[in-house]
């Protein structure tokens, strides 16, 4: 049973626990709240933390989290995701689909990047468009430190020293690929920001944003040439740009999530999905090789995504040779320093635990909801264990939403029981109960004692 020391520690705001239970209960990961059910994943996670670790050193790093649908990615990607924006790091996430690559026709990869842009998240503005703010807080450290220094604002030393600092900032990124229009940009961003000149900071963020098709149209509106327009050949480039940048106006580096790779895979044209393969090769090796820094960035794919020979990463030769698991791995044992990360299934354990924090987070959103038992919990996992292929093909997003539904109607039906919902014989697809490899009965799951 919960007490209520137990739900004074997972006391959660009401606006998070709302979309944290919706999300759930819908099979979609939650954008805010994913350490309220953090459950498991020990290894996956200090894994990824040490990445982050070699980021804020100016490093680079690059990951692949793989595994089937449902087993977690996602959610794995938002708590790190949470973590970064805690440790001072600037993100950025994006969910590839059919429109939106790493390259391609009809600039599909120009889109991801105008989607990275669009979630660009600190942790000032976790949810996103966070860009106008951070080139905003880099003007008020600069005003800070001159005050400190005692120049006093309002006099012509103030504003001539503030440009040049603010100029000296900028210039540190003009020797790398795209960075002379990057910091051009930049500049004219700031000067209309000093001068609130509202109409030309908006074409700056057009431009810093890939919104304009080309030269003449970003000429037009900025006042002056550039010499490039970001696009779907150079928008990687502006990345490196992007996380340079962002160490130089005070963020410790930038983490680049992309999940739902697997629509790479889903590209019918082989030549087109090649030119992706090689734009990730192209994104692994600057990480892997120094070319980038202060740059992390993050994959999320299933299985098939990795391993297809004929149309996964593992069909571009260069990308096989450097994801596939040594004979090491392939022998049982883990590796959690292999650019290719495998989601394991939760623990028996694992999947308990988790049920009795869903339990915890329900009974302080509905206090007056019929209390479920750490009997109960068992019962319900022992059974969904029971079902046929459940030890290899159970993911956690079945389980929770089959859990949450089972709790919605408890509470929508105070005269049904648990035991009523949840009957103890388990059918088998066929329509016969399932027996045991010894000839008779329910599968039983021996499960270690919890304190819930």
């Amino acid at each position: 049973m919960v007490t209520e020391d137990m739900k004074q520690e997972m006391k959660v705001p009401k606006r998070i626990l709302d979309a944290l239970l919706s999300s759930l209960s819908a099979g979609v990961v939650p954008r805010s709240g994913a350490p309220y059910i953090a459950i498991g994943r020990a290894e996956e996670i200090a894994a990824l933390l040490e990445n982050l670790d070699t980021v804020a050193d100016g490093g680079a790093a690059v990951r692949f989290l793989i595994g089937r649908y449902g087993s977690g990615k996602s959610f794995l990607i938002q708590l790190l995701r949470g973590y970064a924006l805690d440790r001072g790091f600037v993100t950025a996430d994006v969910d590839l689909s059919p429109e939106r690559r790493l390259c391609g026709g009809n600039s599909s990869g120009l889109f991801t990047y105008r989607e990275l842009l669009r979630n660009m998240a600190t942790k000032a503005a976790p949810d996103g468009g966070a860009l106008p703010m951070m080139l905003s807080r880099q003007l008020s450290r600069l005003k800070s430190a001159l005050v400190e220094e005692g120049i006093l604002p309002d006099t012509p030393a103030f504003h001539d020293t503030l440009k040049k600092r603010l100029f000296r900032s900028i210039g540190q990124v003009e020797g790398h690929v795209g960075g002379f229009d990057f910091a051009a940009v930049l500049s004219a961003y700031y000067q209309a920001l000093l001068e609130e000149a509202g109409d030309r900071q908006s074409a700056c963020l057009r431009w810093l944003r890939g919104e304009y098709a080309n030269k003449t149209e970003a000429k037009a509106a900025l006042g002056f040439s550039v010499s490039t327009v970001i696009n779907d050949d150079n928008w990687y480039d502006f990345i490196k740009l992007w996380a340079g940048f962002s160490v130089q106006i005070g963020y410790v580096g930038l983490v680049v999530f992309i999940d739902e790779c697997v629509n790479l895979y889903k590209i019918p044209n082989r030549i087109s999905r090649e030119a992706n393969y090689e734009k990730l090769l192209s994104i692994f090796n600057d990480t892997l090789q120094g070319r980038a820094q202060a740059l992390g960035v993050i994959f999320s794919g299933t299985p098939q995504f990795l391993e297809d020979p004929r149309r996964g990463l593992f069909s571009y030769e260069a990308l096989r040779s450097r994801l596939a698991d040594s004979r090491f791995t392939e022998l049982g044992y883990a590796n959690f320093t292999a650019p290719v990360i495998r989601l394991r299934r939760m623990s028996d354990n694992e999947l308990l635990a988790l049920l009795a924090r869903l339990t915890r987070l329900w009974e302080q959103r509905y206090p007056a909801a019929p209390l479920v038992s750490g009997e109960q919990m068992q019962h319900f996992l022992s059974q969904s264990l029971a079902r046929a292929g459940a030890d290899e093909l159970l993911t956690p997003r079945e389980m929770i939403r089959n859990y949450l539904t089972l709790l919605a109607i408890l509470r929508d039906n105070p005269e049904t029981t648990f035991e009523q919902l949840w009957q103890p014989s388990v059918e088998h697809p066929s329509g016969k109960p399932e027996e045991d490899g010894e000839g008779g009965g329910v599968r039983t799951v021996q499960l270690f004692d919890l304190q819930l």
